[in-house]
C-alpha cells in the first residue's frame, strides 16, 4: 500500500477545511450534522432521561419506604414504575450507547465523520423530539401503566381501555427507528471508514463491541417492532393476535418481546465492556491482555444472547426440553463474559494502576457486575427461577446487571473522555465522594431486594402490610436510592462546572495509545492518519504532530466539500473518496415529522398525524435527492488524497457503502417479516384444523400469478440498470410499477374474494398482517418508481451516478422475494 508523504502541507488547505466543516451558528445550528456536535447533543439528552428516570425511581422508593404508604395511589404508581422502566431501557440505555459511539468512533477510527451524517442527525432529532413528547404524557395522566414489558392480556383493550398503552406502543416506535438508523450507520462506518492501515486486527476493542451490538440491534429490534405493531392492531382494529378465545396466544407477545428484550441486556453491556477494554490498558499503561480472545468473546456473547430469549419465560408453560436448552445457554453465556473479566484483571495485574476517577468506577463496575452475573446464573437454574420469578430478587438482579454493566462504566467513560469536549478533566477530589456515594448507595438500595424477594415480596406491588416482614429491607433500599441519587447530583454539579470553563486543547492526559486523543477540530484531524499498530500513539509518539501538519492522508478538501476515505472492510486499503453531505434542515424536518406521526396518531389526531408522516417521507426524499452526485461543475471522477495517490470519487456496485447500508436495512426488513411469519406459524400450530372452520384460501393460481407479475417487475428493473438511454429507463420504471401494482392488486383481491376474517380468528389476522406488510412495500415501491423516474428525467441517473438506482433495484428484488415467501408460508402451514 502506498504511504502518504511526510512533507508539511500548505496552510490554504487548512483554511479550506475550516470553511467546509465550520459548525453553523444561531438558528442554523439546528442544521448541523457533524458527528462531534450530534454526539454531544445525543449524550446530553440521554443523560437527561437518565436523571428523569432516576427521579421516577426515587418516587417509587418513597412509596415503598414504609408499609401501607399513601404517597402514590395504585394507578399513579403503575404509571410511574412503567415510565421508570421504559425511560431507563428505551430512552437512556440504548440511546446513550449509540450516542457515545457517534461521538467517539469517527475519531477512534481516524475518519472525518461517519458515512451517513444526516442519518445520525435524523436519528438524534427523532429520539429527542419523540422522547420528550412521550415523557410529557406522564403529566397528562396518559402515561402507560402496564409495565415496561407490556404483557397482554393486561394491555389489551378489555383491561386497558384508554390510550395509555397506545402511548407506549406507538410512542416507542421512534426509538426503534432511531436505534436501527444508528446501527446501520455504525456497521457501515466501522467496516468502511477506518483509517488506512487499520486492519480488523488493529481495530480498537470498542469498535469491535459496537460492531457486534449494531448487528445485534439489526436482528433483535425487528421483533419488538413486529410485536408492538400486532398489539396496536389488536387494540385499534380488534385483530385478535393475543386473545385466546379467538385463537390468539398471550405468550406470543412474550416470545416476540424477549427475543428483543434479553439480547438488549447484552446490547447494553457489550459497549460498556468495550469501553472498559479501552480504559484499563491506558490506565494500567500496558496493552490489553488477550486482545483476540476478548474480541472473540464479544462475538460469542452476541450470538449466544439470542438463545436466551426464553430466559424470562420459564414459568410461562414452555416444555421442559425448551426450558432446559435456554437454561443451558444462560449458563454458557457466562463463559465468554468471564473471559473478558479475567482479561481485565490480568491487564490490571500486569500494569501499574493508579486509583484515579475512571479506575475507581471501573473497579466498581467489576464488583457490581460480577455479583449481577452470579445471580443471573442462579436464575438460569430452573427450580430456583420457579421460586424467585416475579419477586424482588429479579429486580435486584436486573439492577445489578444494568447499573453495574452500564452506569458505572459510563461514568468511568465520562471521566476518561470528557477532556475531549473542552480540554478539562473533572475534579478528582469530588470524584471520590461521587464514587463513594454511588457505590454505597447502589449496594444499599438493591442488595436488600435479594432478601426481600426470597422472603416473598412480589414485583409491581404499590404497597404492603406491616406484618410481611419487608419494612426494614424496603426502608434500607429507599435510603440507598437517596444516597445513590446524591452521588449523581454531585456529578451533575461537577460536570456543569467543568463544561462551563473556557475551551482549551485537551492533549493526552491519560497517555492513551488510540487515535481519538489526536487534537481535532470541527473537521476532525487535519489529515487522516496512517495506522500501523493497535496503539498507534504508543508506537509513534510523533503521530499527532504529523497529522496536524497534514503529512498523512487527505490533508485538505480536494472537492470543496466534506470528505472522508472509504477503505476495504478487512485490510483497510483505500478504495475511494466519499463526499459527505453537509448541514441541512431536512434531517430535522424528517425527525419532527416522524415523532409527530407516532405521537399524534396515539391521541387520534389522525389527519395531522398522516400529514406529519408525509412531511417525514418528503424530507427524506429531499435529502436523498442531493446524494449520489459527483462534486464540481465538471463532475470530478478522481482526486489526489496523498502524494502520488489518486482515488476515485464515489463508487457503485459492491464497493459502494450505500449499497451495503441498503442490504443491512433489508435484513432489518426481512427480520420484521420473519416475525410476522413466526406469528402466523405459531397461531396455525395452535389450531386443530388449518385454516380454521369457515376460513378458506384463494386458489393457488392467483397467489403464484401475483408473484409472477412482481418477478416481471424485478426483471424490468434489472433491465433498466443496464440502459444508458433515459427514455428506455423511464419506460422500464413505469412498466415495473404497473406489474407490481397489478400483482399486489391481484393477490389482495383474491383474499377479499375469499372473505378473510381478520376479527373472528387470530389465523385470519395473522394472514392479514402479512398481506398488509406486503402492501406497505407496494406503496414504498410506487414512491421509489416515481423518484427514479424524476431522477432519470432530470439527468441524474448516469453510468457514474447509479448508486440510487442500484439501491432501489435491490429493494424491488427483495419485495419480490418476500411475495414468494409470503405465499409459501401461507400454503405450507395450511397443509
Amino acid at each position: 500500500m502506498s504511504t502518504p508523504s511526510s512533507l508539511p502541507r500548505p496552510e490554504g488547505e487548512l483554511e479550506e477545511l475550516e470553511r467546509v466543516w465550520r459548525t453553523p451558528r444561531g438558528w442554523r445550528f439546528l442544521t448541523t450534522v457533524n458527528n462531534s456536535t450530534i454526539g454531544l447533543l445525543y449524550i446530553g439528552t440521554a443523560l437527561l432521561f437518565f436523571v428523569l428516570a432516576g427521579i421516577l425511581g426515587l418516587l417509587l422508593r418513597v412509596q415503598l419506604a414504609l408499609p401501607d404508604n399513601g404517597f402514590l395511589s395504585a394507578g399513579v404508581y403503575n404509571q410511574v414504575f412503567t415510565m421508570h422502566g421504559t425511560v431507563m431501557m428505551f430512552l437512556f440505555a440504548i440511546p446513550v450507547v449509540e450516542a457515545i459511539s457517534v461521538f467517539l468512533l469517527p475519531a477512534m477510527l481516524g475518519a472525518r465523520d461517519l458515512p451517513f451524517p444526516r442519518l445520525s442527525a435524523y436519528a438524534y432529532w427523532a429520539y429527542a423530539a419523540g422522547g420528550i413528547g412521550f415523557f410529557l404524557s406522564l403529566f397528562a395522566g396518559l402515561a402507560p401503566d402496564g409495565g415496561w414489558f407490556m404483557y397482554p392480556p393486561l394491555t389489551g383493550k378489555e383491561h386497558s381501555p384508554g390510550i395509555n398503552a397506545d402511548f407506549w406502543l406507538l410512542g416507542i416506535g421512534f426509538i426503534e427507528i432511531s436505534a436501527i438508523a444508528g446501527a446501520i450507520e455504525l456497521i457501515v462506518g466501522i467496516l468502511f471508514t477506518r483509517a488506512p492501515g487499520m486492519t480488523l486486527g488493529r481495530m480498537p476493542v470498542y469498535a469491535w463491541a459496537m460492531l457486534v451490538i449494531a448487528l445485534m440491534i439489526v436482528f433483535a429490534f425487528p421483533a419488538i417492532i413486529a410485536g408492538t405493531t400486532l398489539l396496536e392492531l389488536e387494540r385499534a382494529y380488534d385483530w385478535p393476535f393475543f386473545i385466546a378465545a379467538r385463537g390468539g396466544d398471550p405468550v406470543l407477545w412474550q416470545h416476540l418481546f424477549w427475543f428483543f428484550g434479553h439480547p438488549e441486556v447484552y446490547i447494553i453491556f457489550l459497549p460498556a465492556a468495550g469501553m472498559v477494554s479501552m480504559m484499563i490498558p491506558t490506565l494500567a499503561g500496558t496493552p490489553l491482555v488477550g486482545y483476540r480472545p476478548v474480541v472473540m468473546a464479544l462475538g460469542a456473547v452476541g450470538v449466544v444472547s439470542f438463545a436466551l430469549w426464553a430466559h424470562h419465560m420459564f414459568t410461562a408453560g414452555l416444555s421442559l426440553w425448551s426450558s432446559t436448552l435456554v437454561s443451558a445457554a444462560s449458563m454458557i453465556v457466562a463463559i465468554p463474559t468471564a473471559l473478558q473479566v479475567f482479561a481485565w484483571i490480568a491487564t490490571i495485574w500486569r500494569g501499574q494502576v493508579r486509583l484515579n476517577a475512571p479506575m475507581l468506577f471501573v473497579l466498581g463496575f467489576l464488583f457490581i457486575f460480577v455479583l449481577g452475573g452470579l445471580t443471573g446464573v442462579m436464575v438460569a437454574v430452573l427450580p430456583f427461577d420457579w421460586q424467585a420469578h416475579d419477586s424482588y430478587f429479579i429486580v435486584a438482579h436486573l439492577h445489578y446487571v444494568l447499573i453495574g454493566g452500564l452506569v458505572f462504566p459510563m461514568f468511568a467513560a465520562l471521566y476518561y473522555w470528557l477532556p475531549l469536549v473542552n480540554g478539562h478533566r473533572l475534579s478528582e477530589a469530588l470524584a471520590r465522594w461521587i464514587f463513594g456515594l454511588m457505590f454505597i448507595g447502589m449496594n444499599l438500595a438493591f442488595f436488600p431486594m435479594h432478601i426481600s424477594g426470597l422472603l416473598g415480596m412480589p414485583r409491581r406491588v404499590y404497597t404492603y402490610g406491616p406484618d410481611m416482614g419487608w419494612d426494614g429491607l424496603n426502608l434500607a433500599s429507599s435510603i440507598g436510592a437517596l444516597v445513590l441519587a446524591l452521588g449523581v447530583l454531585l456529578f451533575v454539579f461537577d460536570a456543569a462546572r467543568t463544561l462551563w470553563r473556557p475551551k482549551r486543547e485537551h492533549g493526552n492526559p491519560w497517555r492513551a495509545g488510540t487515535l481519538e486523543w489526536i487534537p481535532a477540530e470541527d473537521y476532525a484531524t487535519r489529515s487522516i492518519p496512517d495506522v500501523r499498530s493497535r496503539e498507534p500513539l504508543w508506537e509513534d509518539p510523533q503521530l499527532p504532530e504529523q497529522v496536524r501538519a497534514g503529512a498523512h492522508w487527505l490533508p485538505g478538501s480536494v472537492t470543496g466539500r466534506r470528505e472522508t476515505i472509504v477503505t476495504s472492510p478487512v485490510q483497510a486499503r483505500p478504495l475511494y473518496l466519499q463526499v459527505l453531505p453537509g448541514d441541512s434542515w431536512w434531517p430535522l424536518a424528517a425527525a419532527l415529522g416522524t415523532a409527530g406521526f407516532f405521537l399524534l396518531l396515539t391521541i387520534h389526531m389522525t389527519i395531522i398525524a398522516w400529514l406529519c408522516g408525509l412531511v417525514a417521507i418528503g424530507s427524506v426524499l429531499a435529502w436523498m435527492w442531493q446524494s449520489d452526485s459527483l462534486p464540481g461543475p465538471r463532475r470530478m471522477r478522481s482526486a489526489r488524497v496523498a502524494d502520488g495517490v489518486t482515488l476515485p470519487v464515489g463508487a457503485s456496485g459492491l464497493r459502494s457503502h450505500s449499497l451495503w447500508a441498503t442490504v443491512i436495512m433489508l435484513v432489518v426488513d426481512a427480520t420484521v417479516f420473519a416475525s410476522f411469519v413466526f406469528t402466523h406459524i405459531h397461531t396455525a400450530m395452535r389450531l386443530d384444523i388449518c385454516p380454521p372452520p369457515g376460513a378458506a384460501l384463494p386458489a393457488a393460481v392467483w397467489s403464484w400469478s401475483a408473484c409472477g407479475l412482481l418477478l416481471a417487475g424485478s426483471l424490468l428493473m434489472a433491465w433498466a440498470r443496464r440502459q444508458a438511454a433515459h427514455g428506455w429507463q423511464r419506460c422500464a420504471f413505469a412498466l415495473a410499477l404497473c406489474c407490481m401494482l397489478a400483482g399486489v392488486g391481484l393477490d389482495t383481491g383474491s383474499w377479499i374474494a375469499a372473505r378473510l376474517d381478520t376479527v373472528g380468528t387470530a389465523w385470519g389476522a395473522s394472514v392479514a398482517v402479512m398481506l398488509a406488510y406486503q402492501g406497505l412495500h407496494a406503496v414504498l415501491l410506487a414512491i421509489l418508481a416515481a423518484y427514479l423516474w424524476l431522477r432519470s428525467w432530470s439527468g441524474r441517473l448516469t453510468e457514474l451516478n447509479r448508486a440510487t438506482l442500484d439501491n432501489c433495484t435491490l429493494i424491488w428484488h427483495y419485495t419480490t422475494l418476500q411475495a414468494f415467501c409470503l405465499a409459501a408460508a401461507i400454503r405450507i402451514t395450511a397443509g
